[in-house]
């Protein structure tokens, strides 16, 4: 399918170069995008360079809102400011992070055994609130890796990678377990953050609905609901059509709302004296404040879709919960364990009709990448909170009148931060470079493990397996073997990351069986809603299909192949090779190879030695020229 259709051989030219000639037959309306695009914008955003500044003002004239208009490293200087003492009496926040020029060139960086980095400023404002006196100044951060053109960093005089993160994308998923010991079914929902506490309900064997704060032991839904303020009368005119929440609610012994707040805090704080204003301010704590609970836009972007709420991305409260949030949690796990298909939503000013279903971990839409950027920026807020402490204790010991900026911050944990990420994080690895397609794959690899993703003693087999939503977004074939199989895989050649960090691939729109050479780009969640056809599908001259029926991957069907009439086609694949990496897309004819065999092929060129004088190969598939 891949190498056939695309393959090349070639004649000699009068002065000796070989001439390409191609036996293709299938017409690809998109090149091959730039394969180092993973990491170099990831890193452009990170540190908002020009680079990145060009793609922000091109979105804004298309009118594109989804490109984030703040650098990674001005975002997490925002977060963390204003810094305050414990009296409220003074305030540190910083602004505008700026980098001078690296001190030595990349080339320079080798030959010392130094790292290749550039010194990062950031203006720090003082304030004591009691005179309203401010004192700004310029402060040294430390010296900030570099990444190279090339996608990689120089640490020490050795070129290194970081390895793109494939995690669980934050946001509210749905399950559905057998009950080892009765022939019922348990319902669990969870809303995972960014960062922060996770929430949990579950309805039992019992058909009681439980919540569970912060993996904390287990207590009735509706305490939780009268601590937040709402009534008896509420529950009951929200959820009084479902059995489960008016079972729960006739167990309920708590009659007000400071009763259920003693409750919650009984059980989250077992062996402390209950107050009313304590479970408050830790309830508070736990969901609604952002300083210790964030969601990041993704977590809030995909609650929003799965229970059907209307709620802005921009908006400043966006990354924590509501309680909007926690009732349409309820109101989804009480329909699906009710075996209702679909409750009623809003999505941009629309009402709209929600699935009601259970959720596949394992698909697409719900794994996310954390590139190189997210990485180090989560890196540098670590280093940041630890200096917050020794700023408020700074505060404190200091004499208010000598007190500056710069007498205040400590930028050791910052810088000590960042080294430990470069050095010894998991994903931060020496560069392979035994020839040029290995350091390519080598910056487009996707690892599940890591620091906050799995481990290999713990991922079972369907974390490995291959899924109907890596279709066009990782490689199904190039994969290490032993232990990390399945674990490690390589981005599909087409594939690319959207602000979300969900992978898109892209499609050619076809309109009345016509396919025209427009290009749209779907993530795994709108692939699922469309019929696609494959890229080899015959067509006329004029774009049409050639035959009536065609073979597609049928909308939420896993990606099963259904034959259908040409005219209910959506969108079709742009090349045959887009289902697979940049190694197995040079395997010529690859359509004829096992796919075991195929992959120690994708994976043993990788190990290649390159010739004293290098030869183009008699034949090709065309993608040499993208790899090299």
């Amino acid at each position: 399918m891949v190498a056939s259709s695309t393959s090349d051989t070639q004649t000699a030219n009068t002065d000796g170069a070989r001439s390409r000639l191609s036996f293709a037959k299938i017409h690809e309306p998109l090149d091959v995008p730039n394969l180092l695009a993973l990491q170099t914008e990831s890193f452009d955003w990170l540190v908002g360079n020009e680079r990145w500044q060009a793609r922000v003002a091109k979105a804004a004239d298309e009118g594109d809102q989804s490109v984030a208009t703040t650098s990674g490293l001005a975002d997490i200087f925002e977060e963390i400011s204003p810094i305050e003492d414990f009296q409220g009496t003074m305030s540190l926040s910083f602004s505008d992070p700026e980098f001078a020029d690296p001190k030595y060139t990349m080339e320079e960086c080798k030959e010392r055994d130094a790292t290749y980095s550039a010194p990062l400023y950031v203006k720090a404002e003082f304030m004591n609130n009691n005179t309203g006196e401010i004192k700004q100044q310029t402060v040294f951060m430390g010296d900030f890796p570099l990444m190279t053109e090339k996608g990689t960093f120089v640490v020490n005089g050795t070129e290194r990678v970081v390895v793109s993160q494939l995690v669980r994308s934050p946001g509210a998923y749905f399950e559905r377990a057998a009950d080892k010991t009765s022939d019922k079914d348990i319902y669990t929902a969870k809303i995972i953050p960014s960062r922060g506490a996770w929430f949990e309900l579950e309805i039992d064997k019992r058909d009681q609905v439980g919540v569970r704060l912060d993996r904390k032991r287990k207590q009735s839904v509706t305490v939780l609901l009268k601590a937040l303020g709402w009534t008896e009368g509420q529950i009951l005119e929200e959820f009084g059509d479902y059995d489960s929440m008016r079972a729960t609610l006739e167990k309920d012994t708590t009659e007000t709302r400071e009763d259920a707040l003693l409750d919650i805090y009984r059980k989250l704080r077992p062996g402390e004296p209950p107050t009313v204003e304590a479970a408050q301010s830790l309830l508070d704590n736990l969901y609604f404040n952002p300083k210790r609970y964030d969601l990041a836009k993704v977590g809030r972007y995909k609650i929003n879709r799965k229970l059907g709420i209307d709620r802005p991305l921009s908006d400043r409260e966006a990354s924590v919960l509501h309680i909007e949030d926690i009732v349409a949690m309820i109101k989804f796990l009480v329909a699906l364990h009710a075996g209702q298909k679909a409750i009623s939503g809003a999505r941009e000013g629309q009402e709209i009709e929600v699935r009601v279903d259970v959720d596949d971990i394992d698909h697409f839409g719900n794994r996310r990448i954390r590139a190189v950027g997210e990485l180090i920026e989560n890196q540098v807020r670590t280093g940041l909170s630890r200096m917050e402490r020794v700023v408020r204790e700074r505060m404190t010991t200091q004499d208010v009148e000598a007190i500056t900026p710069q007498t205040l911050i400590n930028i050791r944990p910052v810088v000590a931060a960042i080294k430990e990420f470069f050095g010894t994080s998991q994903l931060s690895q020496f560069m392979d470079q035994n020839n040029p397609l290995s350091g390519l794959t080598h910056k487009r690899r996707l690892s599940a493990l890591g620091p906050g993703g799995l481990s290999r003693d713990r991922a079972g087999m369907e974390v490995r397996d291959v899924h109907p939503s890596h279709y066009g977004r990782m490689c199904p074939i190039e994969t290490p073997e032993g232990p990390n199989i399945g674990l490690i895989g390589s981005l599909a050649s087409y594939g690319r990351i959207n602000p979300f960090g969900f992978i898109e691939t892209p499609y050619r729109k076809v309109s009345n069986g016509v396919v025209s050479d427009e290009v749209a780009y779907l993530t795994a969640d709108d692939e699922a809603e469309v019929q696609i056809a494959q890229a080899n599908s015959p067509l006329n001259e004029d774009g049409s299909f050639a035959e009536e029926t065609v073979l597609v991957r049928q909308r939420g069907g896993g990606g099963e192949p259904t034959l259908i009439p040409a005219d209910e086609v959506e969108y079709m694949d742009v090349s045959p090779r887009q289902m697979v990496s940049v190694a197995t897309a040079l395997i010529p004819f690859l359509e004829h190879d096992d796919a075991n065999r195929a992959l120690m092929g994708a994976n043993m060129q990788r190990q290649a030695v390159p010739l004293v004088r290098s030869e183009a190969p008699f034949v090709g598939t065309g993608m040499e020229r993208s790899a090299a």
